[in-house]
């Protein structure tokens, strides 16, 4: 009875490790994220669950570039997954906070809030450290629009409804 219990428990743990994680939202959107090193603009679709942001982007119906940020890592398609401030020393700027990405594509506030004006359809950030960073972000009507014209990135995110 014990070796049952036991084979059962161990079968479980290892159907329940394999599963695919529990989205709680997925959206369709149009998605643009240019940096120093890569350059993508095209369709795509955002999953977010608790501890996961899923990020793929498709051109001509194929996939390109897909992103799965989670509490420790960024993993995407054409690097190794990484911490995230390596990926953000890589990819963005070494100066920015840790969950800045993530909290891009969930379209919540980035550096823990700083300078947020409240709007009645969303709110904008504008955040400056010199010779660091400029940043301005916005989460409005739908639509996310990151800016930074010192490390010439933008990453914006259309709703497609």
């Amino acid at each position: 009875m014990i070796k049952k219990t036991v084979l059962i428990s161990v079968v479980l743990g290892v159907m329940s490790g394999c599963s695919q994680k529990n989205l709680t939202k997925q959206e369709s959107a149009f998605i643009v994220m240019k940096t120093p090193i890569m350059k993508y603009a095209d369709m795509g679709f955002i999953s977010n669950s608790p501890t996961t942001v899923k990020v793929d982007i498709y051109a001509a119906g194929q996939p390109v570039m897909n992103f799965e940020i989670n509490g420790m890592n960024v993993c995407m398609s054409t690097f190794e997954c990484m911490d995230k401030a390596s990926f953000n020393k890589k990819v963005l700027s070494k100066y920015y906070d840790e969950k800045v990405l993530e909290d891009i594509f969930r379209a919540e506030p980035i550096f823990k809030g700083e300078n947020l004006e409240k709007k009645d359809d969303g709110f904008t950030q504008k955040i400056k450290k010199e010779n660091r960073y400029d940043i301005t972000y916005s989460v409005v009507s739908g639509e996310r629009k990151f800016r930074d014209t010192i490390n010439k990135i933008l990453i914006k995110v259309r709703e497609q409804k």
